[in-house]
């Protein structure tokens, strides 16, 4: 029986390469003069969208972003990064090429399009979008997050359907950890490496042996980001008084905030994040917690001092995977600031940073592969390659896909100290990526298989 199975699968195999080689003729002979067909498929097995995604002369990338809702903010900021990116892989653009350079225009020579639509920070809403670009568009990458939720929703679809996924912005040790997937990357920062940078940090300002209340959003960001952050800190004897765990976009914070102001707390640490973390810091000054015990976020939105308004981000520590003032350190994070500033008008915030560097990273891994054939993609991050970024050189981890990098600890400035209208904080410290992470398996990550 397993022998007429195995003649079997030689005949599909033997016809198939048949079939490609007269295929391969026929075009060739229409070809002019001294041109050869390219052959495609390599002798690989379709997979995926590969290789319709990439037969033509441009390729698409599928992006879910939340454009309403909560996050709503940060994914425009993102989508803007995505759309410049593209832009600069398409031009040929002197940044991308820094970051790339095979690319000269477009992804091997092939034109890069975006399809975008809407996910409102919802899984179903996002896996629906991107099964409708990979059956309609036969897109080659996905893209798009806020919301962990969403990061893991399309890691889980991008390994079931063989397309890879870079995710824009995700916070959840869990993207790269117990839920990482063998299609699926991220190259910004999360809660271990953001808790890791801004523990000592707070330790050194605050002392020993405070007493904490936590804001934590209801979802898998939020209870990985609280619990790093507790790990990270009770060696200093740090203790949680309260952890008051609240829904995704939940209006109204007084209850939760009637809690911490009772619980004694010496710091209120804020894991909210988007319109969350801009309400419930407005009510927190309102019911008078702020002027109880010192404020701290520990993943932020970047310009949340904007959004909160009344200096109320002043003298607050965070921790953040891009800011604009980088550039008095970084050639290109200079160059970055400039173009997006230009198509934009405005300093760019960490999303958009996330996203254009995860293009160009990806870019970067097919021209290196010299296809778009996704496990020879894979193989092509997972060679660890110290390669450049915003902020400085990085690599990703061949164990779990997670790009080692940077983190940024930053303090809020007093408005009167601000020398413009987006100098909204200043670098204390800009913490090296290596020291932060956890070792590969200690969040549970197993990959999967490339096919």
């Amino acid at each position: 029986m397993k022998d007429t199975f195995k003649q079997a699968m030689n005949l599909a195999v033997s016809r198939r390469s048949l079939l490609q080689g007269g295929a391969g003729l026929v075009g060739g002979a229409m070809l002019p003069m001294g041109l050869v067909m390219p052959a495609f498929a390599d002798d690989k097995p379709a997979i995926g969208t590969w290789p319709a995604g990439s037969s033509g002369s441009s390729v698409t990338i599928g992006a879910a972003v939340p454009r309403t809702g909560t996050y709503a903010v940060q994914g425009e900021d993102e989508l803007k990064g995505m759309q410049l990116a593209v832009e600069h892989l398409n031009s040929g653009h002197d940044l991308m090429k820094k970051l790339s350079p095979k690319t000269k225009k477009g992804v091997l020579g092939k034109e890069v399009k975006l399809v975008v639509a809407d996910s409102g920070a919802k899984p179903n809403e996002a896996v629906q979008a991107q099964q409708r670009f990979i059956t309609e568009n036969k897109v080659v990458l996905m893209t798009g997050s806020t919301s962990s939720a969403v990061a893991v929703a399309l890691n889980k679809l991008a390994q079931r359907e063989h397309v890879l996924y870079v995710a824009a912005i995700s916070g959840s040790n869990d993207t790269t950890g117990k839920d990482c997937v063998r299609y699926g990357f991220r190259q910004g920062f999360y809660g271990q490496t953001a808790a890791a940078a801004i523990a000592p940090v707070l330790v050194k300002q605050f002392g020993k042996n405070k007493k904490v209340a936590y804001m934590t959003p209801d979802y898998t960001y939020g209870h990985t980001v609280t619990k790093s952050m507790q790990d990270m800190t009770k060696d200093a004897g740090w203790t949680t008084v309260t952890n008051q765990v609240s829904p995704l976009g939940a209006p109204d914070y007084s209850s939760y905030l009637l809690n911490v102001a009772n619980s004694g707390a010496d710091l209120l640490i804020n894991v909210n994040w988007g319109h969350d973390a801009v309400l419930s810091i407005q009510q927190a000054k309102q019911f008078g917690v702020l002027d109880k015990m010192k404020l701290v976020v520990p993943y932020q939105v970047p310009f949340l001092a904007r959004e909160v308004g009344g200096g109320l981000m002043a003298g607050v520590y965070a921790a953040t995977d891009y800011w604009w003032t980088v550039e008095d350190k970084y050639p290109l994070a200079k160059m970055f600031n400039e173009a997006f500033n230009k198509k934009f008008g405005y300093q760019p915030e960490w999303g958009a940073e996330n996203a254009y560097v995860s293009f160009a990273h990806w870019a970067r891994m097919v021209e290196e592969a010299g296809t778009f054939y996704p496990p020879d993609v894979i193989k092509t991050y997972e060679k660890s390659e110290t390669i450049p970024s915003l902020l400085g050189n990085v690599h990703y981890r061949k164990e779990d896909h997670q790009c080692v990098r940077p983190v940024i600890i930053v303090k809020g400035k007093d408005p009167k100290a601000m020398k413009n209208k987006e100098d909204y904080y200043d670098i204390v410290e800009i913490v090296p990526g290596d020291g932060l992470m956890q070792k590969p398996d200690a969040f549970g990550c197993k990959l999967g298989d490339y096919t």
